[in-house]
Parts: structure tokens; C-alpha cells; sequence
């Protein structure tokens, strides 16, 4: 009985700019190169040099770029190389003052994929890519402080993290898991901004679960903190007036 063979297993690396759309014309013939060269830049940093000159499928998207990689480096792209394109948008950042902040969505994908790269593993890097959680995280922060904002499959999460891999300072804690949908796609996938700790945040903002475990830290923590509130229907101490100044301190209404 005849049967096909599985094609080579890759890990997939896709980037887009924030607000690229924005740009004129001529900004974004400059910028989508150098996004290639700030990708294999970070890369270089942690050691990818080789394999990111070995890529296959290469090729722009338009506003971003999208490679596939050999699988084993997953820990690498897990690890230090979100800090690593961090550092390198802050830097190019910084050379550009007064001008709007490049900023970059990035998602990491793996599964079985000819050299082509076309399949259902480029299909669903690509949804993890635009879905509405990384758009918002990436919206909400200070374009002058967080450059990237990332998100790997629920695959490439157990991959790395359940191999215990060193990958650097990374923890577990600095990703958080929700549920990607996209169109028909709705699968669970792993959010993650260099440096942060989602113990101090609410990933309820970015539709993160309610039980996860940061939500479920941060609730204990909260609940022991808690005072006695009492509740006034004028003045200054009312629960509409602590209400809106803490609305105004962290953005706005939830």
C-alpha cells in the first residue's frame, strides 16, 4: 500500500511592523529591509547566523518577513531571541528621533513543511500573526519602551519548555497562555514581551484565560492585600472617584 512521507519538521519565524500601512511609499521600501537586517542582526547576537543563512523560504510579506528554520533552534527563538531583537529595535530606534518607532509582531510556529513552505504550518504562523491578542498587546504598550510583542504555538511552547532546554533567564512566567482565534482557527498559543512578568499583569486585558496561573498569583496576592472599602455616594474617597483615577493610571475603563 503506497504512503507519503512526513516533509522535514521546521520551525517558522514571521514578523510584521505595527502601523506599517501608515507609511508612505517610500518609507516602506526602506523599511522591510531593514527588518531583515534587524532580524539577522538579533539572530547573529544569539548565536543563529549559520542557520539563519541556511533558511528556507525565505521572502517578505509586504509590511514583514517570514523564513522557516530547522527545528532545533526552537530553543534559541524561545529563549534570547526575543531580548535580543528588543535591544536591536531600541538601538534603531533610537537613531531615528522623531520619527514614529518601528515596532514588530512576531510569531513562531513549527510542523512539517516542504521547501516550498507551503502548508497548514504557514497557515497557522500567519493567524497567530494577526490575531487581535498580539495586535492589542502590541497597540497598548509605549512605542518608546516595548519594540516587539511575541506569540508561539501551543507546539512550540511544550517543545521547548517540556524538553528542558536551557534557553537563557527565560521562564515559563514570562509567557502567557490564551486561546488565539483567527477566522476558523482557534487553537491555544503563548504570549510573551522581553522582560515581563505576567504575575504583574492581568492577561485578562490581552484575552488571556481567567484561571491561568498568573491571573490565579495575582488574585491571591490582591485578595490578602485587600482593605475594608467603604462606599460613599459623593466625594473624593467614592467608589466612582477611586474608579476613574485608577482607570486614568493604568489607560483607561475595562
Amino acid at each position: 500500500m503506497p504512503w507519503d512521507r512526513l516533509p522535514p519538521c521546521r520551525a517558522v519565524l514571521a514578523v510584521d511592523a505595527r502601523n506599517f500601512s501608515a507609511h508612505t511609499s517610500k518609507v516602506m521600501q526602506e523599511l522591510n529591509p531593514e527588518i531583515q537586517h534587524l532580524l539577522t542582526m538579533a539572530l547573529d547576537d544569539i548565536g543563529l547566523a549559520a542557520s539563519w543563512e541556511a533558511r528556507e523560504f525565505g521572502q517578505h510579506t509586504g509590511d514583514g518577513y517570514v523564513a522557516g528554520l530547522q527545528q532545533e533552534v526552537l530553543p534559541g527563538l524561545v529563549g534570547p531571541f526575543p531580548t535580543a531583537l528588543q535591544r536591536r529595535l531600541a538601538e534603531r530606534n533610537a537613531e531615528h528621533r522623531g520619527r514614529t518607532p518601528l515596532q514588530l509582531r512576531v510569531s513562531i510556529h513549527a510542523g512539517p513543511l516542504p521547501d516550498s513552505g507551503l502548508g497548514v504550518p504557514m497557515v497557522h504562523t500567519h493567524r497567530l500573526l494577526d490575531d487581535a491578542a498580539l495586535r492589542e498587546l502590541l497597540a497598548r504598550a509605549n512605542p518608546e519602551i516595548t519594540f516587539a510583542a511575541f506569540v508561539v504555538s501551543q507546539r512550540v511552547y511544550e517543545d521547548v519548555f517540556e524538553s528542558d532546554c536551557n534557553i537563557g533567564d527565560v521562564h515559563r512566567g514570562h509567557y502567557v497562555r490564551y486561546i488565539a482565534k483567527v477566522k476558523s482557527f482557534e487553537q491555544p498559543a503563548w504570549l510573551h514581551v522581553p522582560g515581563l512578568d505576567w504575575s504583574l499583569a492581568d492577561p485578562a486585558l490581552f484575552g488571556g484565560p481567567a484561571d491561568s496561573e498568573a491571573t490565579q498569583k495575582a488574585d491571591k496576592s490582591a485578595t490578602r492585600a485587600m482593605p475594608a472599602v467603604t462606599f460613599n455616594s459623593q466625594g473624593d474617597h467614592t467608589y466612582q472617584a477611586m474608579r476613574q483615577r485608577n482607570n486614568h493610571r493604568f489607560g483607561g475603563a475595562q
